[in-house]
């Protein structure tokens, strides 16, 4: 195991000493003497290959040339030549897309592509061993391109009819075909070579003239009688060939009528068949040899014994399960082969249901859907159909339904309908009024309408329509009365205020009701001036609708009005209404009552001031104005300081003593009233203040005022 594990050490480490590195730098394809050449001339094509080596010794390389990525040539070399790939006398074949490449032990290289252009193709040559042949002989022609190769078709032509076309494997081709007809034919040929992607294509070939001789053979055809031919005749025909040739191929006849054949034999055909005026005249014997057909034709008029019967119908319309009358008849006839009496003629399908009265007419009921009708007429054998009658029986009109389309309203156009469940059409529509045509229409086509436009001015006028509805002979169906709602456009929109304008306060429940004439449903809409959006909208099957307000309050005040409208569109207004709302009732009797107190409260305080003034005026009279040292002043309540700092003036009573209770007793006084009224207006003022923009200036302010100045020697 150890020596077999040195032994490869060993070789490749000899193998990367021996082998020499390279590099494949270039390789180039050249076309010489060009990559357009002429028909005939020696083109080679070279590679070169540009290798760059560490050893001295050549490698071992293998060159490839492709044409139209087709491997076409393959050669290893050991020397650093160029490779030569000859093209000697070079085709258009030759011409190519050509490509080398190189092989260097499992290193490739692939040149850049060149077009090699051969121009010129080589005129063809037709041979004909034999110039003339019989009718039935073939003519063998070989038509031959000189020097071209590759993937050749052929053409032989008569004149300038193709005869035949073929490919070849070589540059010629040997064939056999028959010439259509007896006389002198000029035969030519042509050869187009195939290089991908295109066709390249010869000139004329020179020109052979073939003569074709004529056999001596001509079919034979009789046909009994030979004239006055009427239907029903039997005809004999007979197809025969008359020749003198002597030839081991058999004649086939064959015997038709049109594209039928009748009857084939070898030597003579014989056929008999009834004449009709429908089958072809022409009839042909025609005789087969070989590729060879001779044709004999003959043609027979044969004289119609009755035209095809024709099936009418009376009356030409028809309402189902009403009588009517079939009438089948052969306008024409041979008088001198035919009697009137021999034609018979029946309705097909038998359960038709109708009765034959005489000969061709028939009568019964219309079915109540439709049928189809054949006549048939008979004479001699002879069998004649006419054309199919579809007989589509009439549906009567329905008692007609009358309705409004959309909405009647009131003094306004709209539109009535007339319309009938069943009928076939066309159907009459007449609108009346009370028994009196207004109006008549026609619907022809299933998607068309009766429509009547009409304009009323009462609510009852749009009971006296009707309308009548006729297709038939029978008379008119009158439809029952109209059956619709008229809507009575809006008018005199009335805003209705509860309580009264004069009687609405804060607190009460307010209803604005609006009044309206017209056609309910009705829509309400209720509007405060200056609001675009309403303030509420409701539909209403009655005529009159509320809009309330609970709890009202000064906010509330301001001008309203509603609107209303229903299916008639017209939108009607009220008139505005402006609502103010006042004080509530006990918010004046507090203010009442509050006043009244500010009056009593005034009074007494009148009369405390004037008492007092009182007082001091007589204590005047008794007082004597002494001087002492300041230091002996007192504290008596109404003591007066002198502007002189030394003098001080102090009032006696005499001879009455003063009561130092009865002082207090007023001074305490004063002040409770001021500050009860003072309580009594903040009370007042807050609770007014979100009704009035300001507390107004009551009696409070004046008799806090008014206090000041008669007792300033109280402070407040």
């Amino acid at each position: 195991m150890y020596l077999n594990t040195a032994t490869l050490l060993v070789v490749f480490y000899l193998n990367s000493i021996v082998s020499p590195v390279f590099t494949i730098r270039n390789v180039t394809l050249t076309i010489e003497p060009g990559t357009a050449v002429a028909r005939g001339t020696n083109v080679t094509v070279r590679c070169n290959a540009v290798i760059s080596s560490s050893g001295g010794e050549a490698l071992s390389r293998e060159y490839t040339i492709y044409k139209d990525s087709m491997k076409v040539y393959t050669k290893t070399s050991s020397t650093a030549e160029d490779l030569l790939y000859p093209l000697p006398d070079v085709r258009v074949s030759n011409t190519g897309k050509y490509k080398c490449e190189i092989n260097i032990e499992g290193k490739q290289q692939a040149s850049e592509v060149k077009k090699l252009t051969v121009t010129g193709l080589s005129k063809p040559v037709l041979h004909t061993p034999n110039v003339v042949v019989s009718e039935q002989g073939e003519v063998t022609a070989t038509c031959r391109a000189p020097g071209e190769t590759g993937s050749i078709y052929f053409y032989f032509y008569e004149d300038s009819n193709v005869i035949l076309e073929n490919q070849a494997s070589s540059n010629l081709l040997e064939t056999r075909f028959h010439l259509s007809r007896p006389g002198i034919h000029k035969i030519h040929c042509t050869y187009s070579v195939f290089v991908m992607p295109e066709v390249l294509n010869s000139e004329k070939s020179n020109t052979v003239t073939v003569s074709v001789q004529e056999l001596n053979i001509a079919p034979v055809m009789k046909i009994f009688p030979q004239s006055k031919i009427y239907e029903g005749d039997h005809l004999t025909i007979t197809c025969s060939i008359n020749t003198s040739l002597q030839s081991s191929e058999s004649v086939h006849l064959y015997l038709s009528q049109g594209t039928q054949l009748l009857s084939t034999a070898a030597t003579k055909v014989n056929h008999s068949l009834v004449a009709l005026v429908t089958d072809p005249g022409e009839f042909e014997c025609r005789a087969e040899i070989g590729n060879v057909a001779k044709v004999s034709t003959e043609k027979i008029s044969v004289t119609e014994l009755f035209s095809a019967p024709t099936l009418t119908m009376s009356p030409a319309e028809v309402f189902q399960r009403e009588y009517m009358t079939l009438t089948c008849k052969s306008e024409s006839y041979a008088a001198e082969r035919l009697n009137r009496r021999e034609l018979t003629y029946t309705l097909e399908p038998p359960e038709n249901l109708l009765v034959s009265r005489s000969a061709g007419v028939f009568t019964g009921k219309a079915l109540p859907y439709d049928f189809n009708y054949t006549c048939v007429a008979r004479a001699r054998g002879i069998v004649k159909r006419s054309e199919t009658l579809t007989v589509r029986p009439k549906v009567s009109v329905s008692t007609p339904k009358i309705s409004v389309v959309g909405r009647a309203v009131l003094g306004q156009p709209f539109k009535i309908l007339c319309q009938s469940d069943t009928g076939s059409l066309p159907i009459n529509y007449t609108l009346l009024k009370d028994n009196a045509q207004l109006s008549t229409t026609s619907v022809k086509q299933p998607f068309e309408q009766a429509l009547f436009t009409v304009t009323i001015n009462e609510s009852d006028e749009i009971n006296k329509y009707v309308c009548a509805a006729k297709n038939n002979h029978r008379g008119h169906l009158l439809s029952k009365k109209i059956n619709a709602t008229v809507i009575v456009p809006l008018s005199r929109a009335s805003l209705t205020v509860i309580p009264t304008l004069t009687e609405i306060s804060e607190g009460d429940h307010l209803y604005l009701i609006c009044g309206i004439k017209g056609t309910p449903p009705i829509t309400f809409k209720w509007y405060r001036l200056g609001n675009r959006q309403p303030l509420l909208t409701n539909t209403s099957n009655i005529n009159t609708m509320d809009y309330q307000v609970h709890r009202l309050s000064k906010e509330h005040s301001g001008t309203y009005y509603c609107e209303a409208i229903n299916h008639a569109n017209t939108v009607v207004r009220s008139e505005m209404v402006t609502i103010e709302v006042h004080l509530a009732l006990w918010k004046k009797a507090l203010i009442g009552g509050f006043c009244l107190l500010v009056v009593s409260v005034l009074v007494v305080v009148l009369v405390l001031y004037f008492k007092s003034k009182r007082g001091r005026l007589d204590r005047a009279a008794d007082s004597v104005w002494s001087e002492r040292p300041p230091e002996a002043a007192s504290d008596e309540v109404s003591s007066v300081v002198s502007s002189e700092p030394d003098v001080e003036y102090t009032e006696v009573v005499h001879p009455q003593p003063v009561d130092p209770a009865r002082g207090e007793h007023t001074h305490n006084l004063v002040l409770l009233l001021f500050f009860t009224l003072q309580m009594l207006n903040d009370y007042f003022c807050h609770s007014i203040s979100n009704h009035l923009a300001q507390c107004p200036p009551c009696v409070p302010n004046l008799l806090t005022k008014t206090l000041l100045l008669c007792f300033p020697h109280i402070p407040f």
